[in-house]
């Protein structure tokens, strides 16, 4: 059963069920969210509307991370995922969404990309505690 993003399951005003005037469309069709994870990168593909890719990273060890005290940026690896405020399930899990904060070896970033939809990580350094 594919996800679904059609409003034909809606009540009318008045309470009353709505009766279906025709099928699913493909242009309706959604996806199940992409849980990007820590491991060896792995991409996926898919067409979306428009005949537009949409690539998805299902897992990835890569990070681009920003400084933004000296305005550079440069790649690192993730060591590991520290916490991830979206969802207490992905932090116990430690899927990587936006706002995750990860460990690499330049220290603490926050990720500002959708991995899931993006299919890259990027993330800006978090300024160390005093």
């Amino acid at each position: 059963m594919s996800v679904w993003h059609g409003s034909s399951h809606k009540k009318k005003l008045t309470g009353g069920r709505k009766r279906a005037n025709r099928k699913k469309r493909k242009f309706e069709r959604g996806a199940f969210p992409t849980e990007t994870t820590l491991g060896k990168r792995k991409l996926k593909k898919s067409r979306r509307r428009g005949g537009n890719q949409k690539t998805r990273a299902l897992s990835e060890r890569q990070a681009s991370i920003s400084n933004p005290s000296n305005g550079k940026t440069e790649n690192a690896e993730i060591l590991r995922v520290v916490s991830n405020p979206a969802n207490i399930d992905y932090d116990r899990r430690r899927v990587i969404t936006k706002g995750t904060i990860i460990e690499t070896k330049l220290g603490l970033a926050r990720v500002t990309s959708r991995p899931g939809q993006h299919g890259l990580i990027n993330a800006v350094q978090v300024p160390k505690e005093q």
